[in-house]
C-alpha cells in the first residue's frame, strides 16, 4: 500500500519518545533606541517548532524508526505533530470527564483575532491556561486564559496564541484532543546514533509548514 501525506497525528503518538520542547519561533526583527527601549517588529505569525527524543531503543526498534523518518526525505513531506505532553486537556488527564468533545466550532471571532468563543462544548467544560486546541484542519493555537463552558455549550471569549490565522473562520472545526499541525523535519536535524551495546536513539527537530 502507498504511502499518503502527510502522515497523520498516529505517526507521532507511536514515536517511542518525548517532544523536549514545542514552542513558538517568533518572527521579528529587534532594534534598540538611543534610549534603550527594545522596539520589536513582526515579520509574520510565529509557527511553531518542536524538538524530540527517543528512549533508548534496541537495534532491530530504532532501524525501524530510522525506516520510518526516512520517508519524510529530510523535510520533502509532511507530518502532522502535537506536543505529546498535552495529547489531552490539563483538566481531564487521559481524557477523563471530559464527555463529548467532537462537535465544538468556533462561535465567535473577536476584531482583535486573538480571542475566540467556542460552542458545543460539554456542558461545564474547563480550559486551562496551557491547553492545546487545533482549529480547522491544521491549526494549532495556545489557550492564555481559563475558561468554563455554560450549560449550553457556550464558552466565554478567551485569548489564544498566536492569533488566528487569515483563513479561520466562524463555525471552523475546534479539536481539543490531540491537537495538531503541519509540520517538516527541519533538514539535517534528524540523528540516530547506536551505542557498543546495541541500543540506540533517535532526534529531530521539526518546524510548522503551512
Amino acid at each position: 500500500m502507498a504511502i499518503t501525506f502527510p502522515l497523520s497525528s498516529d505517526f507521532l503518538h507511536d514515536f517511542p519518545g518525548w517532544t523536549l520542547d514545542f514552542d513558538l519561533m517568533w518572527r521579528q526583527e529587534q532594534s534598540r533606541s538611543a534610549g534603550g527601549q527594545t522596539i520589536v517588529k513582526d515579520l509574520g505569525a510565529p509557527l511553531w517548532k518542536m524538538t524530540a527524543q527517543s528512549k533508548p531503543l534496541q537495534r532491530p526498534v530504532l532501524d525501524y524508526w530510522k525506516a520510518r523518518f526516512n520517508v519524510l526525505e529530510n523535510g520533502l513531506n509532511q507530518f502532522f505533530a502535537f506536543p505529546k505532553s498535552r495529547c489531552y486537556p490539563i483538566g481531564y488527564p487521559g481524557g477523563a470527564g471530559m464527555g463529548d468533545v467532537t462537535g465544538a466550532q468556533i462561535d465567535t471571532i473577536a476584531t482583535t483575532r486573538k480571542a475566540i468563543r467556542v460552542k458545543n462544548l460539554p456542558a461545564g467544560y474547563t480550559g486551562k491556561v496551557g491547553d492545546y486546541i487545533q482549529i480547522g484542519p491544521n491549526s494549532l493555537h495556545q489557550v492564555a486564559e481559563d475558561f468554563t463552558a455554560s450549560g449550553a455549550g457556550l464558552s466565554p471569549l478567551f485569548e489564544i496564541r498566536p492569533h488566528l490565522w487569515p483563513a479561520a473562520a466562524v463555525n471552523d472545526a475546534v479539536k481539543v484532543t490531540r491537537p495538531c499541525c503541519l509540520m517538516t523535519l527541519i533538514p539535517g536535524t534528524l540523528t540516530s546514533t547506536a551505542e557498543l551495546n546495541g541500543f540506540g536513539s533517535i532526534t529531530f527537530q521539526a518546524m510548522e509548514s503551512r
